[in-house]
């Protein structure tokens, strides 16, 4: 195991706290699932598989202090047309192993290498949010052949990581639930989705996450334009103009800009939380505009 274990939760009944209430928001997965812990040299690693064993495979890879249930909106129509596997990241609030081995170096790649040949999987698309994006494309960099398609909502990686975010939850967790609340609204530029039972359930486990779990503090490596140079997947990033956390203006800049052939679309009065673009993914990962 390339880090040992870290310490991610203020404590061992926070942390069972919040994994009891994963369980119970699990049952709200909309399809079928396989739920499968597999092995990996940075720790056992938590997997839901949706969709037809035999369609073509897709991999989702969710954002910092965040679980595999960020996809409770989408899977059940990505699932119709493939092999949908969302994974806990390890080191985040999931079940998956609290290793966090350094980022920039090709630990994580060699993490989805063991996740991927543990499912049988040779090369797949990736959709992957935030930290996730970052970490979908660092895997498309140093693993071009196993990548065929990549769609990226609000990526880390490219323009500059804010620190507004980071002073507001200090200000105000003080102010217990309420400050929380208040916390997730800056940090995601919109309303909390509440406006579903699954979607109360879901901001309900955020906000018990961010009561018990330490997030990363460290800022995610910036690619150069080599290496986004060398990007050969298609690649599809949907960011928000208002976002809070990551400077989208420049994600888009550089994208366009040294990404040969990458689509972005920036939704100008929207921020970190990007809802509603199911049917874009879908259509991008199909290659099928009218999907």
């Amino acid at each position: 195991m390339s880090n040992t274990p870290q310490v991610v939760w203020d404590s061992p009944h926070g942390a069972e706290h919040v994994h009891a209430h994963y369980h119970d928001l699990l049952r709200r997965w909309p399809v079928p699932a396989l739920q499968r812990t597999v092995d990996t040299a940075e720790g056992p690693t938590f997997v839901l598989a949706s969709g037809p064993e035999d369609a073509p495979p897709l991999l989702l890879l969710h954002g910092s202090a965040s679980t595999a249930t960020a996809w409770l909106g989408d899977v059940a129509t990505w699932a119709r047309h493939f092999r949908v596997y969302a994974v806990d990241l390890i080191g985040e609030p999931g079940l998956s192993a609290p290793t966090r081995p350094p980022l920039g170096s090709d630990a994580y790649a060699r993490w989805l290498d063991d996740v991927l040949d543990a499912l049988g999987v040779g090369a797949t698309s990736i959709v992957g949010m935030s930290l996730g994006g970052w970490l979908a494309v660092d895997y498309a960099v140093r693993r071009p052949a196993r990548v065929t398609r990549l769609a990226l909502l609000a990526p880390g990686g490219f323009g500059r990581q804010r620190t507004s975010f980071v002073l507001a939850a200090l200000l105000l967790r003080p102010f217990g639930t309420w400050g929380l609340r208040r916390t997730l609204r800056f940090a995601l530029g919109a309303p909390l989705p509440t406006d579903t039972p699954a979607g109360q359930a879901l901001v309900d486990h955020l906000l018990l996450v961010h009561r018990h779990f330490r997030p990363r503090r460290q800022r995610l490596p910036r690619f150069d334009a080599a290496a986004l140079g060398a990007l050969r997947a298609p690649v599809l990033a949907i960011v928000g103009g208002r976002d809070r956390l990551l400077d989208s203006h420049a994600t888009r800049e550089r994208l366009t800009t040294l990404v040969p052939g990458a689509t972005v679309v920036l939704l100008p009065d929207t921020g970190h939380l990007l809802r509603g673009q199911t049917g874009r993914i879908l259509a991008h990962l199909t290659g099928d505009p009218g999907s």
